[in-house]
């Protein structure tokens, strides 16, 4: 009878512990875009093609080319990860990022501070060559490598490129 006690405690214990077991899920909020107005350049419009012989409608994207090159500072929207606010902020000139550098980023102990001192010089780097916010996650600071690229892209939609 002790056994079958044992045994049942122990299961019921591990079923437990594995049912409260949060695993790490991907908390970034995603940086909402504002809607392009049609006097926006690079804005898209959709024209609805519907004709009465038509068994569905399907409407035509039209893409307008951007008429001026984009240059200034653009801060990207501060989006919040499991340790804490990232911001993102790009210098373009002509049209290419120039610099790219986290204006805000988790920094309060010393694990914070340790990780983005390695990882936010990567990610830097790492939006200069690419010109975009399609870069790598830096392993080792994920949480942080998702915040940048969500805000990254925030700021390259402001400065529409």
């Amino acid at each position: 009878m002790r056994r079958i006690l044992f045994w049942f405690m122990s299961t019921l214990s591990a079923v437990v512990l594995l049912f409260s077991y949060h695993t790490s899920t991907n908390s970034v909020a995603a940086a909402q875009p504002t809607p392009a107005t049609p006097t926006d350049p690079g804005s898209t419009t959709v024209e609805d093609t519907t004709t009465d012989d038509a068994a569905s409608s399907t409407p035509a994207v039209k893409t307008t080319p951007a008429t001026k090159t984009a240059s200034g500072t653009y801060t990207g929207s501060r989006v919040n990860t499991r340790w804490g606010i990232v911001a993102v902020q790009i210098t373009v000139k002509n049209g290419k990022i120039t610099n790219s550098q986290a204006i805000e980023y988790p920094h309060n102990n010393f694990r914070d501070q340790q990780i983005n001192a390695y990882a936010l010089p990567i990610l830097n780097q790492a939006a200069l060559s690419a010109q975009s916010a399609n870069i790598d996650s830096i392993s080792g600071a994920t949480v942080t490598s998702d915040g940048y690229i969500s805000s990254l892209q925030s700021a390259i939609d402001q400065a529409h490129l």
